[in-house]
């Protein structure tokens, strides 16, 4: 495979990041995934207008962003890939120890962009089995998380218990005992055929399929309500699902002890999902502009 390195290609065996990069020794560093269609990513623009946000947020500037579109579409030709899996990681670069931001001059860029390999249909037809995760969430005044960061022990924690009960994710919930979200997903829930998800005041990343997913539910005459939910009220729901750039639209058959039937909702937004992403290839493909 071929990765993106820094300002140019390089074999994999030949890309390398130093033991004094800052994201390596302090997880000091944003990243963002994507997931191209026949050589068209998804909503390019605004996941690197997010990548620039998180950067920001964390005081570290990065290349501009049409050279990084440059870079990821580089990438995926080099491997030869049609749909793919792409990571763009900006680590805060090489430096002394330390925690000084200052000591870094020069960020590492790393892309790496692999086949995707699709789910498994069934995992759409029957559901999958998450668990409420007794990890909480950062607190938004500790590590917001409309940063995405490589600093990522939380949701892995979070993940570890989900694995040990036997549970596919696990919900997290914030300080004050509200959902928040996935350890890499956004979370939804059906009561009386209307649409309830955490806000982003709950502490959640403003996930790109989430907005896309509340844009097409309100767009089909579904009724969207974003807001601060308990645990109490999402065990009392006739449909979950959620959602990430990778999975779409994933329903959910169990939380915990209570159990749910994949919905007609569920169903219906990924078949709109869908047909939004193939729209979007299409319009791209016959060469309209991906980044502003």
């Amino acid at each position: 495979m071929k990765i993106f390195l820094d300002d140019r290609l390089v074999d994999e065996s030949e890309a390398k990041v130093s033991v004094y990069d800052h994201g390596f020794l302090y997880g000091d560093g944003v990243y963002e995934t994507m997931r191209s269609y026949d050589t068209v990513f998804f909503r390019l623009d605004e996941h690197l207008g997010r990548l620039e946000r998180s950067a920001s947020l964390i005081r570290m500037q990065i290349p501009d962003r049409k050279f990084i579109a440059g870079a990821v579409h580089e990438t995926i030709r080099a491997n030869r890939l049609s749909g793919a899996y792409v990571r763009v990681t900006l680590a805060r670069g090489k430096g002394p120890i330390g925690l000084d931001p200052a000591l870094c001059k020069t960020p590492t860029l790393v892309i790496i962009a692999e086949p995707f390999h699709p789910y498994p249909e069934q995992f759409y037809q029957d559901g999958v089995f998450l668990v409420i995760s007794p990890v909480i969430r950062n607190h938004v005044r500790a590590i917001n998380p409309m940063i995405k960061s490589l600093n990522f022990l939380n949701n892995i924690l979070a993940k570890a218990d989900a694995k040990d009960r036997g549970a596919y994710e696990a919900i997290m919930l914030n300080a004050e005992g509200y959902i928040t979200e996935g350890t890499v997903c956004n979370i939804f829930f059906v009561k009386d055929d209307s649409i309830f998800t955490p806000s982003v005041d709950a502490g959640i990343l403003d996930g790109i399929t989430r907005e896309v997913v509340i844009r097409l539910a309100r767009g089909s005459g579904l009724s969207v309500h974003e807001g601060l939910y308990s645990p109490a009220d999402i065990l009392g729901a006739t449909e979950v699902f959620f959602t990430n750039t990778t999975a779409e639209v994933m329903p959910v058959s169990k939380i915990d002890d209570m159990t749910y039937a994949v919905g007609s909702i569920s169903k219906r937004l990924r078949e709109l999902y869908q047909a939004e992403v193939a729209k979007y290839v299409s319009l791209f493909r016959d060469g309209q502009k991906e980044v502003d």
